[in-house]
């Protein structure tokens, strides 16, 4: 009987055929001697990307090709792996291979040390040296700190997709497009707590990004008046008793 895993690790993918294999060699890597799957969703790719990812399963028996019958985007694709997810921890990274999957052990051993708060719910990544252009930095950086100040989530870098946490705590926050950027600030909203960790980022190898500056700018708008919104709409009984 195959051994139930201690942590799922979830990566959304949209045309990245030649970046999966190097990734699904550098998580198996980082984690073993781990009981661990991986999730690998692919979110309608128009190139190799499936086929790839069939390919390595039989050298792989842990590796899980999960593939949305439409395109559907890079929130919807992170929640169909954790949906599908066998263990109670979630790891989710990047498919463009910027993400190092070699930080997900400390991230995991951050999230379930002896001393973590009880109610700690996600270890975050933060990209200490960004290797991505001169534009996109100063974009993201201002785009963390509007976010920062509004929902006083604490997170310096919620567009970092290395992060570590509970997939029930996950499945309990509210979904909807591009929650991905704002799980920090939803967690809290829920009662529980986030910690955050350095990280390595590296440049991307192939392919090219799906996003630009001006199309963040347009959603994040509208997505943080709608967290602003649910933040003044929570009520939190912090847990409950049963008589």
């Amino acid at each position: 009987m195959a051994q139930t895993p201690e942590i799922s690790v979830v990566v959304p993918v949209y045309n990245e055929a030649e970046n999966v294999e190097k990734l699904v060699r550098e998580i198996h890597a980082a984690l073993e001697g781990t009981a661990f799957e991986m999730n690998f969703v692919n979110d309608c790719s128009t190139d190799d990307t499936l086929k790839v990812l069939q390919e390595l399963k039989t050298e792989f028996p842990n590796l899980r090709a999960l593939s949305h019958r439409k395109n559907a985007g890079q929130s919807r694709a992170v929640r169909t792996g954790i949906l599908a997810a066998k263990a109670p921890i979630i790891a989710t990274l990047d498919g463009d291979g910027q993400n190092d999957p070699a930080d997900i052990p400390a991230l995991f051993a951050q999230f379930t040390r002896k001393d973590a708060p009880e109610n700690l719910g996600l270890v975050g990544g933060r990209r200490a040296k960004r290797k991505d252009s001169w534009a996109k930095k100063v974009g993201s950086r201002f785009g963390n700190g509007v976010r920062k100040m509004l929902l006083k989530d604490n997170a310096d870098d919620t567009g970092c997709g290395l992060k570590v946490f509970s997939r029930e705590a996950f499945l309990l926050l509210p979904y909807f497009d591009h929650i991905h950027r704002y799980i920090p600030a939803l967690m809290l909203r829920e009662g529980y707590a986030t910690e955050f960790c350095d990280v390595n980022h590296r440049h991307r190898e192939f392919g090219v990004s799906k996003y630009t500056n001006f199309g963040r700018l347009i959603v994040s708008i509208s997505d943080l008046r709608g967290v602003m919104w649910l933040n003044k709409r929570s009520r939190n009984p912090e847990g409950w008793d049963e008589s």
